[in-house]
């Protein structure tokens, strides 16, 4: 089977380039693709730390390495939770707040360039299909 047939060769060609894309837009500011992915997860009242790795689908090593860069720098505050003291939540900054609608507002231009370029239909059935196969993988085993 050569690379071009098989499931995850193009996704993994494909989200190479889009990662490469986002590092490029984010390091203009100082960021990365994982620090803005996850400034966009972050809810404006606040998210439980714990909460935050399945969100984005994160390993908890590499969250808490990158937390604690933003942290670093200026970008978010951990609370901890009035009435758990386990429990900290991770809330934005004002220069979180920036940087999260720098991007937001990249990642709304890359979707509608991209976007334009298909017919409803076609995204639809993109969709329906990567919504199956995230199914597939969660739910069985393969092998």
């Amino acid at each position: 089977m050569k690379p071009e047939e098989t499931i995850d060769f193009p996704i993994r060609k494909v989200w190479s380039r889009i990662s490469r894309i986002y590092n490029s837009e984010a390091n203009k500011y100082g960021g990365t693709m994982a620090i803005g992915q996850i400034l966009l997860s972050i809810d404006p009242q606040g998210t439980p730390s714990t909460k935050l790795g399945p969100k984005m689908g994160m390993e908890s090593r590499s969250l808490v390495r990158t937390l604690q860069t933003m942290e670093v720098e200026g970008l978010i505050k951990r609370i901890p939770c009035k009435e758990d003291k386990r429990v900290v939540h991770i809330h934005l900054t004002p220069k979180g707040k920036q940087m999260r609608d720098v991007s937001r507002n990249t990642v709304i231009q890359f979707n509608e360039a991209v976007q334009s370029r298909f017919t409803k239909t076609q995204l639809n059935n993109f969709r329906q299909v990567m919504v199956e196969l995230d199914r597939i993988l969660e739910q069985e085993q393969l092998f």
